[in-house]
């Protein structure tokens, strides 16, 4: 194929996927609907614009750091970023109470959440490439370390939580568009915009990192720190998404590699996008299956963890790893 023909595959490609996105987001906000539009489009519009942002923030954090690992069966989480949400939701109810964590404010939570993640992860970077270790696989063994620990302890925790309190913290565990508190959607989209804008503007030195370390030193990248950069990112977006919705472990696995797959091109300026469009047509498309079609009671998450994890099961299989 001729690079002109696969740029207009490309551009094909995306278009076709934000039309496709825009039907299922006019379609979920629509169909059904009963009642005053202004109560109807605002209770809605809440979820989608939840999806949105999650979608987003999942698929390109799970790009860049496929992109920074050189790995394609990789995702954020393998960092901890669920055990350490999970570990957080633990604490709170332990200490305080489900009453009392239930009745704080949503606003707060979800700034200490965000803060805790994103300080624990810079740290961790900090001291691996800092002190002059700097291995990624020295990086993803120490995050799966960390990881077992902060289940083992929220494990622990757990069983010594009074059986009614462990039902409220249940729940908080798994991700749930249904119950995303509108305050927090401002503050989220104008993060995720911000970090969005700024991935833009580095979309050539993404490309150059995904080539490897040696050829990105050869051709003049400061290799530490575009790496480091970019973990501190996806630390961003994860826990960004984590503490809206609650964690989704195997979704950004699954949408990376189908925006691969959709694309065939490693040129992050298409494969971002394509790989956000495709995370917001499939929570979109299937919150909207789910609700309208089957009309079944289930959080979305428990599908698309069953759907990315048996991904993950064929990725390993077939060894599509760079």
């Amino acid at each position: 194929m001729s690079p002109e023909a696969r740029r207009r595959h490309e551009r094909l490609v995306v278009a076709g996927l934000a039309l496709a996105c825009l039907l299922a987001i006019a379609l979920f906000l629509s169909v059904g609907a009963r009642g005053s539009w202004s109560f109807v489009l605002a209770f809605r519009g809440t979820k989608v614009l939840a999806m949105v942002l999650v979608g987003t923030a999942i698929a390109v954090s799970t790009v860049l750091f496929q992109t920074v690992t050189a790995n394609r069966i990789l995702t954020p989480s393998i960092m901890g970023f669920d055990a350490l949400y999970a570990l957080i939701q633990t604490l709170l109810v332990f200490g305080l109470g489900a009453a009392a964590t239930s009745a704080l404010d949503p606003r707060l939570v979800f700034g200490a959440e965000v803060a805790v993640m994103v300080g624990l992860s810079t740290l961790l970077y900090r001291w691996l490439f800092a002190g002059g270790l700097g291995s990624l696989y020295l990086l993803v063994l120490v995050g799966i370390v960390f990881g077992t620990l902060f289940r083992s302890v929220s494990g622990l925790l757990q069983r010594l939580i009074d059986p009614n309190e462990f039902v409220v913290l249940q729940d908080r565990m798994f991700a749930s568009f249904n119950t995303v508190d509108g305050s927090l959607l401002a503050g989220s989209s104008a993060a995720i915009l911000a970090i969005s804008a700024f991935i833009a503007r580095r979309i050539g030195r993404l490309d150059v990192l995904g080539l490897g370390r040696d050829a990105a030193v050869n051709l003049g990248l400061d290799h530490r720190r575009e790496v480091t950069i970019a973990l501190v990112l996806v630390s961003l977006l994860v826990s960004i998404s984590t503490a809206l919705v609650g964690p989704v472990t195997f979704f950004g696995l699954l949408v990376a590699n189908l925006a691969y797959l959709t694309i065939r091109s490693h040129r992050h300026a298409v494969v971002l996008p394509a790989a956000a469009l495709i995370a917001i047509l499939a929570l979109v498309g299937g919150q909207f299956v789910l609700e309208r079609v089957f009309r079944f009671d289930i959080a979305l998450s428990i599908v698309i963890e069953f759907v990315g994890g048996l991904a993950f099961l064929v990725l390993l299989v077939r060894g599509l790893n760079r």
